[in-house]
């Protein structure tokens, strides 16, 4: 059983909703990135999505695009994102770890090579936008490491392809609650209900909600249909300009804690 296996069997044992929040990696600050990751823990993180940045992300709003130049700028890539994923693993073997982004840092960096980085690392999971369940083939390698690849779903996709995203759905599934870029603010929560509610009963797999849920309001609202919440753009937005692992763990919790209290309360 994988560690995101383990961890939504342990959820649903306890009938809690799973909070995933996603950051930038590499941003704010690269030097404080492995004390952000804990700071997310202790607020109440069930598992971590750790954005790989990118020159061209184009599944990304402005929010997430900014912070992927920074990264950049810093000289943040693959090989950064993978030693702080080591570095978490020294305390922390629990916490899940999906590694979120495009396919080109992986095709550069070599699929196999990658694959086995990754798992040495510590990273359960990815999911990389540009790679869909069409082109999946490309992944073997990394599904052989046993890293899991998390798909994605939207109200757009048809239901022949929604049929087999929900058979080869592992780890979560991923349903975007709109059709657009991250961090905009389209949500229909009844909708989004309805929708839910039909991949649940024909997936396997857990389903995660993300796109638009940016506080503890709409992060309870979600909770009553998905069995997790995934929250993106508010929270780089409001780590960006923090310069040290005091700030950043006081903004994470700052952020999170009134979000994690939502779920738990529902």
């Amino acid at each position: 059983m994988s560690r995101i296996d383990r961890r939504f069997a342990a959820l649903k044992a306890t009938h809690r909703t799973g909070l995933i929040p996603f950051v930038t990696a590499g941003d704010p600050s690269p030097q404080h990135m492995v004390a952000l990751m804990h700071a997310l823990v202790d607020a109440g993180a069930d598992l971590i999505e750790l954005g790989v940045p990118f020159s061209d992300p184009m599944a990304d709003g402005p929010v997430i695009q900014h912070a992927s130049e920074r990264a950049i700028a810093k000289g943040v890539g693959l090989n950064e994102v993978l030693g702080w994923v080591a570095a978490f693993r020294q305390r922390d073997t629990d916490t899940p770890i999906v590694l979120m982004g495009y396919l080109n840092p992986v095709e550069i960096h070599g699929y196999a090579r990658f694959a086995l980085e990754a798992v040495q690392a510590g990273v359960d999971g990815v999911l990389l936008v540009d790679c869909p369940l069409e082109e999946a083939a490309v992944l073997k390698p990394l599904r052989d490491a046993g890293l899991q690849q998390i798909l994605l779903a939207a109200p757009t996709t048809a239901p022949a392809r929604m049929a087999q995203l929900c058979g080869s759905a592992e780890g979560f599934l991923y349903y975007v609650s709109f059709a657009g870029i991250t961090g905009a603010a389209h949500l229909s929560t009844g909708d989004i209900a309805v929708r839910v509610a039909d991949i649940r009963a024909r997936a396997s797999a857990p389903v995660a909600v993300g796109f638009g849920i940016r506080d503890a309001t709409s992060a309870k609202a979600i909770a009553g249909f998905a069995d997790a919440v995934v929250i993106g753009s508010a929270l780089v937005e409001r780590l960006a300009g923090a310069m040290d692992a005091e700030e950043i763990t006081a903004r994470t919790r700052t952020f999170l804690a009134p979000i994690r209290a939502a779920l738990d309360a529902h």
